[in-house]
């Protein structure tokens, strides 16, 4: 076991745990969207997760850095809120704000940063850009929504555990990424009628049921 002070709070985790992870076992929120304590490696990706630590010149990602002992470590300062909001507001540029009519509303990851962070979900600085088409309906059982979707990757990551292999994976570029879906010669052929992990691991409702069905699959 180790120790190490959190915002002048003391906490002790065993060796070799990740700061996101010890924040939140100890009631220390960090905003975050791609971290899962499964992943072998946090990808870090949504850029999200920052804090600073004394004797470091810049904020780090938490999910991908060791708690050591005796480290301190800030996570709201200046620094990081600034690093985070503009982050944030990076995501929903590209992301269709319409709560109202999503599965998600009321219990979506990004409603519950934006109350952190006080921020709007509209953000007013940068201009706003939606996919084109804006939803995936080609797959015989689920439907994915593009504009929601905030690349986070664990439905990637969950579907390789329950299926022993992606059935699903991140495809072109910059703007244009998205999740595509493969692994058999026809897709009727999947088993995502009776998995859903994908769908329930979501945190913005970008994969759901066809058929209005999304909301008890998540359930």
């Amino acid at each position: 076991m180790i120790k190490f002070v959190v915002d002048n709070k003391e906490i002790e985790v065993k060796k070799g745990t990740n700061l996101l992870k010890a924040c939140l076992d100890n009631q220390i929120y960090i905003p975050n969207l791609c971290y899962m304590e499964t992943l072998g490696t946090p990808p870090a990706s949504c850029r999200l997760c920052f804090v600073e630590i004394e004797g470091q010149d810049r904020p780090v990602t938490s999910c991908n850095t060791e708690a050591l002992n005796g480290m301190a470590v800030k996570t709201d300062t200046p620094s990081v809120r600034q690093l985070q909001r503009t982050a944030f507001e990076l995501l929903m540029s590209i992301h269709d704000v319409d709560c109202a009519h999503c599965p998600a509303n009321k219990k979506c990851a990004l409603q519950q940063i934006a109350r952190f962070l006080k921020i709007g979900l509209k953000p007013r600085r940068l201009p706003h850009t939606l996919k084109d088409p804006d939803i995936y309906e080609d797959h015989p059982f689920l439907d994915y929504h593009l504009n929601r979707c905030v690349l986070c990757g664990k439905c990637i990551h969950v579907c390789r555990t329950q299926n022993g292999q992606p059935l699903m994976a991140f495809a072109k570029r910059g703007f244009s990424t998205l999740i595509s879906f493969f692994g058999k010669e026809s897709l009727a052929d999947l088993p995502c009628e009776t998995c859903l992990a994908c769908v329930r691991i979501c945190p913005v409702s970008a994969i759901t049921l066809k058929d209005n069905q999304d909301q008890t699959a998540k359930d």
